[in-house]
Formats: structure tokens, C-alpha cells, sequence
């Protein structure tokens, strides 16, 4: 299994408005490292859902459901959507500020890449933010 991270401005589209759909596919993304990023998506992968602009936050998890396929949202054949779906609330949020302060977050994504939309997660970053959280599988 691999770890992955996606940001969502919450005035858009919010932990909360995820939960009561239940599903989305994760459309819009037009850069390519964030596209190659949704393709390495497998079926069952893990996703952190990360708060970005407002509250700077992960705040949930979410299980990869659907491996990419075009995104409707455009006709260009280069964009990709993947469906997720909500696994799991983290008992704690992690702020950004917390993880940046966080020496073994150093090489994260999200900490090296902010402005990346969909980022890798190592396995080690993934039970610190669990740690942090203090969230269990």
C-alpha cells in the first residue's frame, strides 16, 4: 500500500461536505507532478485530506476506490481523476506549523512542495502524522 496527501480548500470542498457525500472523484488538478501523483494511486491506497488556505490542517483520511481515469471535468486527454472515499476522521488535526516544527517531517511533501495539490506520503511520515494525531488504523 502507498500513502498519499491531497489539499482541498475547505470553503470548496471540506472534510465535512466530503463525509456527507460519502465520494467524489478528485478532479481539477492541471500540474503534471500532481497528475503523475493521482496516477501511482492504486485501489485501497490511503489518502491524508489536508485543509489548505484556511485552518492549514490534515484532517481526515480517505481510501483510493477507483483508480485514475479522464477527468470529466475537461476534454484534454493529459488530466486524470481518481475516486475516493472517507475512511477515516483523524482524532486530532495536525497543523502545518506543527509538522514544519516536526524534524522527521523535513523531507515531507507537503513541507518541501506547499504549493504541490496531491503529494507522496513515505510510510515512516504517515505513523508520525498518525502519532501526531493520536489516530489509529
Amino acid at each position: 500500500m502507498n500513502y498519499w496527501l491531497v489539499k482541498s480548500e475547505p470553503f470548496k470542498y471540506s472534510w465535512e461536505q466530503f463525509e456527507k457525500d460519502g465520494q467524489t472523484f478528485w478532479d481539477g488538478v492541471r500540474n503534471y507532478a500532481a497528475r503523475n501523483n493521482l496516477r501511482g494511486m492504486k485501489k485501497g491506497d490511503l489518502v491524508l485530506w489536508y485543509h489548505s488556505n484556511e485552518g492549514l490542517e490534515i484532517v481526515g483520511m480517505a481510501k483510493v476506490v477507483k483508480e485514475a481515469y479522464q477527468d470529466p471535468t475537461t476534454d484534454e486527454d493529459a488530466w486524470v481523476v481518481v475516486d475516493l472515499k472517507p475512511f477515516k476522521k483523524l482524532k486530532k488535526p495536525v497543523g502545518l506549523a506543527e509538522m514544519k516544527a516536526n524534524p522527521r517531517l523535513a523531507n515531507m511533501d507537503l513541507v518541501r512542495l506547499g504549493r504541490l495539490s496531491v503529494g507522496t506520503v513515505k510510510e515512516d511520515e504517515w505513523k508520525i502524522i498518525m502519532e501526531m494525531s493520536g489516530t489509529k488504523l
